[in-house]
Parts: structure tokens; sequence; C-alpha cells
């Protein structure tokens, strides 16, 4: 049985990428770089964070007292719910 020379260096670099030690090495990478964007996005939406210097130079002052705006509140009930950006 005759092998193309292309499958053999595709077993070859399978065998390199795919190593069983390296599989957990990948997933706290993956499992990171989800987590960094997840967060990247949090900040986006935040009131901190001013995109539009026209449309509204200060969201921040749009917080209602019985609105949260933390990440995590703990013992906490809001009744207004999350504060939510309108637009990005």
């Amino acid at each position: 049985m005759v092998v193309a020379r292309g499958a053999s260096s595709f077993r070859n670099t399978a065998k390199i990428w795919y190593e069983p030690a390296a599989i957990p090495i990948y997933a706290v990478v993956g499992i990171a770089c989800a987590g960094a964007g997840w967060y990247l996005t949090h900040l986006m939406r935040h009131p901190d964070v001013v995109w539009d210097k026209r449309g509204n130079p200060e969201p921040w002052n749009s917080v209602k007292p019985d609105q949260n705006t933390k990440l995590h509140a703990v013992n906490q009930k809001f009744e207004g719910g999350s504060w939510k950006r309108d637009r990005l």
C-alpha cells in the first residue's frame, strides 16, 4: 500500500499538536481567552466608559440609586435591576 507524502506529514503534525499532555494547556488558554473577551464586553457596557462624547458625555449620571452597576453584588437587592447601556 502506497501512502501519499501529504498524509504522512499530516500524521506527524497531528502527533505533535494532539499530544495528550498538551490538552490541559489548550483548555486553560481557551478558557482564559473566553473570560478575557467576556470581561472586555462587560467593560464596554459599563457606565464608567464613555463611547459617545457628544451624545452622552457622562453616562454615569443616568444611573438611578436603585440600579446595580457592579459585576457581582453580594447581599444587596436592587429593585431597579441592572443598569443597561442603550447603545455602544
